[in-house]
Formats: C-alpha cells, sequence, structure tokens
C-alpha cells in the first residue's frame, strides 16, 4: 500500500477519496486496537456527510480485531473525550474534519483516560500496522453498543458554573451548522431558569454547510456572528468549529477578540476562584496572559504549542487551566482535554462578576498589551527567512526562548516565529508595551525581511 498520506501529528486528516475513505478507516481500527489494545472503545461522528459511513468502516475494523465498541453517534470531539473516561474505555476515536474544506474528512483519537495520542506516541504505531495491513489475530471478535452519556457531558460542564453569578445578559450562538447546536441546546435546557436570553444562528446540523465551512477563525467567516450581535443588541457573540472544540468569542459591539486574549480572560476567571493556580500557556503570545496571572496571584508556566504538549505539561504541573491563542482551551477538571462549551459559561461568568462588557474587559489588554494576531507566509523553502530573522534581532534580544520556534524579548516588544508542522508556512507574532505604533513599524519590518529573504 502507498504511504497513508493522512496521518499528521496529531491524528488523522485527508482529502475524501485521496487520502481517505472507508477502507482505509477499517484499516485504521484495526491499527488502533492492535496498538492500543483498548478492550472497549468509544466512537462518535459529525454532521458531515461521510462521517456515518467512517464511523461504521472503523467499527467494523475494532470489532474484527476483537475490541468493543460503544457507539455514541452524533456528538462533538469533546463529548467523545469526556465518555472515554466517564464510560471507563479504553480509547475514543472521533470521526471529524473539524474546521477542513468540504471534501475532507479526519479521526481524532484518544487513549485510556482521554489521553492524547501523537505521532511521537502511538499514532506512528497505528499507520504502521494499518499501512502494512498486517494485524494481531484477535481471540474473538468484539460488540457493539450504543450510549448516549450527553446528560452525564451536560452536568459536568455546567459543573464550572455558578449559576448565582449571572446577571440578564441576551447571547448570540452560531454553531455553523455544525455539531455544536443539540449539545447546547442540552446545556441550555439544563440552564432554563437562569437569566439568559440565546439567539440561536445556523443552529441546525446540516453536513452540507449550506452558510460555509464552519470556522470563526477566518477573517471573512465572522461576520455571521457579529452582524447578528450587532441587530440584535446582544451582549456577547460566540461562534464554534465544526465539531466544537473551540469556540471564538465577539463583544458587544460585534468584534471579534483574538485568542490570547481569551486566554487572558480565563486565566483571569480561575485565579478569581482558586488563588495561587498554575496557568499553562502557548508560547506565541504572552503578555497579557503573563500579567493576568501574575495580577490573579497565579503561577504561569509556558508550553510548547500543540495540544498533546499542553495536556502533558498540565498533568507535570497540576494545573487548573491551559489556553492557546488558536482558541484551545483546555480544564484539569474535564480530564485535562479542550472544551469549546465550558469557556463561553466562564467568559459569560466572569463577564457578570465583574460587571464589565467584554469590550472593556478587552481593552484594557489589549491598550496595555497590543499584538498582531498570527500572520501567516507561504514559503516553499522557509530556512533562509528564518536565517535573515534570526541574523537581524536575535543579537539585539534580552532573552532568546527555543521552546517553540524563536521567541525574542526585545524589551519594549516582542516576537515570536515559528515553523508550521504540516503546511509550507511560517507564523509570526509581534506583541508590545502599550504602543501600537512601535508594533506597526515591527510587523513591517520582519514582513518585509521575510518576504524578500
Amino acid at each position: 500500500m502507498n504511504e497513508l498520506t493522512c496521518f499528521k501529528s496529531y491524528d488523522v486528516r485527508g482529502q475524501l477519496g485521496a487520502e481517505l475513505n472507508e477502507d482505509i478507516a477499517y484499516l485504521i481500527g484495526r491499527g488502533f486496537a492492535d496498538a492500543m489494545q483498548p478492550g472497549t472503545v468509544v466512537v462518535g461522528y459529525d454532521i458531515r456527510e461521510t462521517s456515518p459511513a467512517l464511523a461504521q468502516a472503523l467499527t467494523k475494523g475494532l470489532v474484527e480485531q476483537g475490541v468493543d465498541v460503544i457507539d455514541i453517534g452524533l456528538c462533538g470531539t469533546e463529548e467523545v473525550y469526556f465518555a472515554t473516561s466517564h464510560l471507563g474505555a479504553g480509547g475514543g476515536l472521533m470521526v471529524t474534519a473539524s474546521h477542513n474544506p468540504i471534501d475532507y474528512n479526519g479521526i481524532k483519537m484518544v487513549r485510556k483516560g482521554s489521553r492524547p495520542i501523537s505521532a511521537a506516541d502511538g499514532l506512528g504505531e497505528i499507520k504502521a500496522l494499518a499501512q502494512a495491513n498486517a494485524f494481531s489475530a484477535a481471540d474473538k471478535a468484539g460488540t457493539v453498543s450504543q450510549a448516549n452519556p450527553r446528560a452525564d457531558y451536560v452536568a459536568r460542564v455546567l459543573s464550572f458554573l455558578e449559576p448565582s453569578k449571572l446577571t440578564p445578559m441576551k447571547v448570540v450562538v452560531n454553531a455553523g451548522n455544525g455539531v455544536a447546536g443539540p449539545s447546547f441546546d442540552a446545556l441550555a435546557e439544563q440552564m432554563g431558569n437562569l437569566p439568559l436570553t440565546f439567539i440561536r444562528h445556523h443552529h441546525t446540523p446540516d453536513g452540507s454547510f449550506p452558510n460555509g465551512i464552519p470556522n470563526p477563525l477566518l477573517e471573512e467567516n465572522r461576520a455571521k456572528t457579529a452582524d447578528v450581535v450587532k441587530a440584535e443588541g446582544a451582549d456577547l457573540g460566540i461562534a464554534w468549529d465544526g465539531d466544537f472544540d473551540r469556540c471564538f468569542f465577539f463583544d458587544e459591539a460585534g468584534r471579534f477578540i483574538d485568542g490570547e486574549y481569551v486566554v487572558a480572560l480565563l486565566a483571569q476567571a480561575f485565579l478569581a476562584k482558586h488563588a495561587g493556580a498554575k496557568i499553562i500557556h502557548d508560547p506565541r503570545v504572552i503578555w497579557a496572559t503573563l500579567d493576568a496571572v501574575e495580577t490573579g496571584g497565579g503561577q504561569a508556566i509556558a508550553s510548547q504549542s500543540g495540544h498533546s504538549f499542553i495536556k502533558a505539561k498540565m498533568r507535570e504541573e497540576d494545573a487548573i487551566y491551559g489556553g492557546e491563542m488558536s482558541a484551545h482551551h483546555y480544564f484539569k477538571e474535564f480530564m485535562y482535554c479542550d472544551s469549546g462549551m465550558i469557556p463561553w459559561l466562564l467568559v459569560l461568568e466572569h463577564i457578570c462578576a465583574t460587571g464589565k462588557p467584554l469590550s472593556a474587559l478587552v481593552s484594557e489588554m489589549q491598550d496595555k498589551f497590543p499584538s498582531s494576531g498570527e500572520i501567516n507566509f507561504k514559503l516553499a523553502d522557509k530556512q533562509p527567512a528564518i536565517d535573515a530573522f534570526e541574523a537581524t534581532y536575535v543579537a539585539q534580544a534580552q532573552t532568546v526562548d527555543r521552546l517553540d520556534g524563536v521567541s525574542l524579548d526585545m524589551g519594549e516588544w516582542r516576537v515570536n516565529l515559528r515553523q508550521s508542522n504540516t503546511e509550507p508556512v511560517l507564523r509570526l507574532n509581534v506583541e508590545a508595551r502599550g504602543n501600537r505604533a512601535l508594533l506597526n513599524d515591527k510587523v513591517a519590518e520582519i514582513s518585509e525581511l521575510i518576504t524578500s529573504a
């Protein structure tokens, strides 16, 4: 068999037909069973039109390899994470392509305890077995059963909320026709007596994605939520990607809130309840988070970007929360996993507790620590640009950190430059201390250096 190019650093993702199909999903099921020896596995799937058939093929491979499968049906990725731990399964597999183009699909995997699987820790072995189509003999076939753990999932998510702190608010929620809608409705039903008004938008799951692929990180997709917030006079807007493991925020004026400020907000929210707690953050844009953690009396600890690194660091440090500017947020009391439902509950509660609108909470950070947002440069050969960047700036830096790419603290401004693991892309992030003009100058200066190298 040709190389299975659908295997990435942390999961399986590929173009349908060319890189991923039901035959490959079947082999991945057998490979997961053989490599992980899980005994029992939870399987769920998103709303994409190919997802049920891929989940069925995956299940077939698992069962033939002697694994008992618990099918939880249409759900979000975090519901598979939850069910894997809650039901005591030896692993979990979620068929989803999240925010990828419509002709893609994929599989996200966890082992016992909802711990991550990466290329360096299990995923490579699964790939090798599936690619060779060579598996150990199973003593007997496994079984398939159905379960619906959503009520227990809802109870766990709502355990993060202190309902008494909530004041009347109007909230726009945009599921993007992904799978967030049913899970949100289950949460909202249990919150029925709280002073909240929800305005649902693009709420019904629809695998044809009539309103476009749900990816609010793309600037061209943001008006779909922002316009409704403004039209409805809402206090807050929330939008999710396809499998709702990420959520995105809009203030009461419809302005999109960059992910690094959401990390700082959630750090504030946790430290208001858990004095001295440890907060994990990625190293791309850090000053707003460091300030929030210091002010809140916590301890900020940097981790390499990527969910397997963040989750491992959280366990190592016993951290209560971890956040990435990419809108992945991780919670100790949610199996150290990422959730797209817990963050908006905490932000809502934080707004009510402080008595400040989201715009005010965020503008304080943006004024103090303006940032560029992540700027991507597509380069066939990234090394000349990296060499030129380092030759220009490293000697001038007050500190140099190579935890993830290279981060340089220049005193009044800071920069991180890192390579994508999966694309021919360099990612640039710049932040400054209260000086937006300096920030803009440095972004232009470094961008010119990168594109001309």
